[in-house]
């Protein structure tokens, strides 16, 4: 029987490679271990010394000294190859072109002149906007959620997954949990309104997660039967890390830990389209009569408030991307969705970060740069991440494409002379980028909320926070769980009740407004006029309560609280709240951020409940039911 060696050596001369590799002979100590090399290692080793990666096996010692870790390179490098789009070469001429762009300075929107695109701005609880979210959830049995979820909560001072953590503490509810409700209540919603009978058509929901996160995850859906969800329902698409890249000649860098592996770093969220168009889920959902993709993040505990009337404008307006978006300030912090036009015709509607948009308008005869209009806020709305795609024009660009996303490089450069890096760097790309290589007929529009209503994103920890300049956002922990409140407050103050005004306190050096701490569950408010319907009569609630309604018809009749109430019914009690309910309530207590004898998920808000005392009714039979205090 012929051994391994030479089988190998007979696949490389099957493969037109000299048995004597002299393809090798700038590179000795490849050379000298071709013999280990199995038919296609020796392919993927021809096509790194093409590459100009030769440094990758210099310091590789004779044969018979760390073979398996050897083969071991080949094996990553074999995985790094078919992950990306084209495999490592395009990777490495990619990485070439955009570094050359880098060090010489090339304004990536050179030639393109900017404007205001079409989109479509709503106003929380008019007609319209009542409309559009009926549109939406009559939509929502046909459409799919994805959630980008690859990152831990590390930048939140929180070691866990960031969508275990607690969307707000008044419940403890997780974020997941939260999404996962909120697609169910849709699910319900819509097929009530579909006019088939029986409609039992279950939403898809994908979870794109990565090396850091997929345990994770399924340890929080498992351990948690899915909240409530049919594991069938749930898919998930884990992202694979790239290579870095060491210099401006797109040499791979090496592990400073492991000199047989090729350093690696996270992509960014943009590989979800990949992974989308190779897992085959696309055609499925096709054949499946699905129209609709939402694409969304991990950490904004509002976004839900939103999706039903954006769905709706997407479903009216027909368009092939909607972004979603809110009021942005001239020069605020965040991109803004703009419509560019190139000197060639063509033409393309995509977020441009902020830093860039101001003087690209500058230079395209508009002295003012980024200014705000009449209405106080700049046309160009601020993008918050969340895409709806049509899934037909969605799966035909991505069979052009096959997911690959326009990519971007960031070096952190040692001077000016841009020569050497401080660190390795990589290629990264964005979801949010999908629309630039559209053709010009595709319908790409936006669709912007109040950022009370939609946008409150948990990114950045207390520290962090504390250093943003009075008037801009903080992103933390303390300001999405105070903005949860803000907006069930302003929604409940809408459908008609009375709810008293904030108080303005400071945790871990961030000033926020402190709500009444009002939360229900995604089946009892999914839109506006869910909300409406069930708040009759004069009820009111004191800035110092607390109320948490769990159940689908509990309604409020001329409850007046001022203290805590916790409302628990299952889905066939109707339960009427009426009278006055006092007690002491729960109290918020300020909490160091730097006390390790508090749960991290506590210490990044910088406060916490003490519950003193509350009034906690279930209802678990069916029927009619009334809490008179």
């Amino acid at each position: 029987m012929a051994s391994g060696a030479d089988a190998a050596a007979a696949g490389v001369a099957a493969l037109g490679i000299s048995g004597d590799g002299e393809w090798a002979e700038a590179c000795p100590p490849l050379r000298r271990n071709l013999r280990l090399l199995a038919p296609d290692e020796v392919e993927l080793a021809k096509m790194l010394l093409n590459e100009g990666q030769k440094h990758l096996f210099e310091h590789w010692p004779e044969p018979g000294v760390d073979d398996d870790k050897k083969r071991g390179f080949f094996d990553q490098v074999r995985r790094l190859n078919s992950n990306y789009p084209g495999g490592l070469v395009s990777y490495i001429q990619n990485a070439k072109e955009l570094l050359a762009d880098s060090k010489a300075g090339k304004n990536p929107y050179d030639g393109f002149t900017p404007s205001v695109p079409s989109g479509e701005v709503l106003t929380f609880g008019d007609d319209n906007f009542v409309s559009l979210e009926a549109a939406g959830v009559k939509e929502a049995r046909n459409a799919i959620f994805v959630l980008v979820a690859g990152g831990l909560g590390e930048r939140l001072g929180y070691k866990g997954i960031k969508v275990a953590l607690p969307r707000e503490t008044t419940t403890g509810k997780c974020f997941l949990q939260h999404y996962i409700e909120s697609i169910l209540a849709l699910q319900e919603a819509s097929c009530k309104m579909a006019e088939e009978d029986g409609c039992h058509k279950k939403i898809p929901f994908v979870i794109m997660t990565s090396d850091d996160t997929n345990a994770l995850t399924i340890k929080l859906l498992e351990s948690n039967s899915y909240f409530g969800m049919e594991p069938s329902q749930v898919k998930m698409l884990k992202q694979e890390k790239v290579a870095c890249i060491a210099d401006n000649d797109a040499r791979l860098a090496l592990d400073p830990n492991d000199k047989y592996k090729i350093q690696t770093k996270p992509h960014g969220h943009g590989d979800v389209h990949s992974l989308l168009y190779s897992s085959g889920l696309l055609e499925q959902w096709k054949s499946e009569g699905r129209k609709w993709v939402l694409f969304f993040q991990d950490t904004n505990g509002l976004l839900f408030n939103a999706i039903p009337s954006a769905l709706g404008v997407s479903a009216t307006k027909g368009y092939n991307v909607n972004s979603l978006a809110v009021p942005r300030k001239a020069k605020e912090a965040i991109g803004g969705i703009t419509k560019l036009t190139h000197v060639d015709g063509r033409t393309m509607v995509i977020n441009v970060e902020y830093n860039q948009l101001d003087p690209l308008l500058r230079a395209t005869g508009h002295p003012d740069g980024d200014a705000n209009c009449e209405t106080g806020y700049s046309p160009y709305p601020g993008n918050i991440n969340q895409l709806i795609l049509e899934l037909g024009p969605y799966t035909e660009e991505l069979k052009k494409t096959h997911g690959a996303i326009s990519e971007f490089v960031n070096p952190k450069y040692t001077d000016s002379t841009k020569t050497a890096f401080k660190s390795s760097t990589r290629l990264e790309c964005m979801m949010q980028d999908y629309p630039k290589t559209l053709p010009p007929s595709a319908k790409v529009g936006f669709t912007v909320m109040d950022t009370w209503l939609a946008y409150a994103p948990v990114k950045n920890n207390p520290e962090d926070a504390a250093k943003v300049p009075k008037g801009n956002p903080y992103h933390s922990a303390t300001s999405g769980e105070m903005a949860i409140y803000k907006a069930s407050s302003l929604i409940l103050r809408k459908a008609g009740a009375q709810i008293a005004d904030p108080v303005v306190d400071t945790f871990s050096g961030q000033e926020v407004e402190v709500w009444p701490r009002i939360t229900w569950s995604p089946r009892w408010g999914l839109t506006f006029k869910d909300v409406k319907e069930k708040v009759h009569g004069y009820s009111s609630v004191s800035q110092r309560s607390t109320l948490s309604i769990n159940g689908r018809s509990i309604f409020l009749e001329g409850l007046s609280l001022d203290g805590t109430l916790i409302v628990n019914a299952v889905d066939e009690a109707e339960v009427k709240l009426t009278g006055h309910v006092q007690n002491k309530g729960w109290t918020i207590q300020h909490v160091d951020y730097k006390d390790t004898s508090e749960k991290e998920e506590i210490r990044i808000r910088g406060f916490k409940f003490e519950k003193v005392e509350q009034l906690e009714v279930n209802y678990t039979e069916p029927g009619k039911h009334s809490l008179s205090a």
